[in-house]
């Protein structure tokens, strides 16, 4: 049974997905549907967390709109997810970023990766 399953998920991932991490700064191109009209919406922000794997996988990107924190989850190899432009890496140590939802202004600030 778990290969049945495993097939029918290894059909569902895409070919191309970029490599990023936690700590990256991200843009998010994702179909929106209004009544019967259909465009692309950016999310520009931080990259919090990556969780599980395979057709599963999950990110969580954070911004500030308005002075406002905004969260959005996406499943990573969704059709609803265009493309996944990688602005900069950020440098950070944890695999969860959850402390920067406490944060405001420059103290949410990740430092940026100089490779």
């Amino acid at each position: 049974m778990n290969e049945i399953i495993k097939n029918i998920e290894a059909a569902q991932l895409k070919a191309e997905v970029p490599e990023f991490a936690v700590g990256d700064t991200v843009k998010v191109y994702a179909k929106v549907k209004e009544g019967n009209r259909e465009r692309t919406q950016v999310f520009e922000g931080t990259v919090l967390k990556r969780q599980n794997g395979g057709a599963r996988e999950t990110f969580t990107v954070r911004k500030a709109s308005n002075g406002i924190g905004v969260e959005k989850t996406w499943p990573l190899h969704s059709p609803i997810v265009e493309k996944i432009e990688v602005i900069r890496h950020g440098k950070v140590r944890r695999a969860k970023l959850n402390y920067l939802r406490s944060r405001v202004g420059k103290a949410a600030k990740v430092k940026e990766l100089v490779k």
